[in-house]
């Protein structure tokens, strides 16, 4: 049985990646969907992700916004609620990736790291629990990285953002309450998305000798948790980190 039958899902950065294989996901799964994408450049990519979800049947459409930036959150979440009427279900999941070592990395470009990772989470939460609140439902999943438990070289803004997600969650958790409005985290490990295209071909043989289970995770390995946290199978599951990692880290 599909689990999230009627459920409408707002996926940060979705238009690629994890946040494109949790949106087809939830999709396959009953849900309806707002698509989002950070810039003109990745448009195409997410009408093809609105294309395959209202091929499935569901419904969907694709918001441009730039969720470090305020203006363009309350836009995304006013057409989201305008479009769909409210949302049941958020994914926090826009990220963007750079590496160099701390002495080397520009101020502007910390900044941006931590807003696109980090300053979105806060936004977009901040305007979606209202609904949620009011209507005493709601899902909120963050995502994070295993990276944020381990550390990595060249890394400092990157994990971190993702600490402090996990932080985030852990408070808000605790925020909620007895409501009936669950937030929680995924900390994917090492993942074939667009965001290691840049990762030197020796870089990436190393993390996969590294991993356990040998190999560099797909996105399909990743998307189940999403599933399952935006259930109701996961109706107890409050302030908790899921982190299919391939053995990498152990929570």
């Amino acid at each position: 049985m599909p689990r999230l039958t009627g459920k409408i899902a707002l996926i940060t950065g979705s238009s690629s990646g994890i946040g494109r294989g949790v949106a087809l996901a939830f999709a396959r799964d009953g849900a309806d969907i707002v698509v989002n994408y950070p810039s003109a450049d990745e448009r195409a990519a997410a009408d093809g992700v609105v294309a395959d979800i209202v091929a499935s049947g569901r419904r969907a459409i694709a918001v441009r916004a730039d969720v470090a930036g305020e203006a363009d959150v309350e836009r995304l979440v006013s057409t989201a609620e305008r479009e769909f009427g409210r949302i049941d279900i958020l994914v926090n999941n826009a990220g963007i990736a750079h590496s160099a070592p701390l002495e080397d990395i520009p101020v502007a470009t910390w900044d941006r790291l931590l807003a696109v990772h980090l300053r979105s989470v806060f936004l977009v939460t901040r305007l979606v629990i209202r609904g949620m609140y009011a209507r005493d439902y709601g899902r909120i999943i963050n995502t994070a990285s295993q990276l944020a438990y381990k550390g990595a070289p060249g890394l400092t803004h990157y994990t971190a953002a993702k600490g402090a997600i996990i932080s985030f969650t852990r408070s808000l958790a605790l925020e909620i309450g007895p409501r009936n409005v669950n937030v929680n985290a995924v900390a994917p490990g090492a993942t074939l998305t667009p965001i290691l295209d840049s990762v030197p071909p020796d870089l990436l043989d190393a993390v996969r000798r590294s991993i356990p289970k040998g190999r560099i995770a797909d996105v399909d390995d990743i998307v189940p948790s999403y599933v399952f946290l935006a259930s109701d199978d996961a109706r107890h599951y409050q302030g908790q980190c899921l982190s299919p990692n391939g053995g990498d880290v152990f929570l």
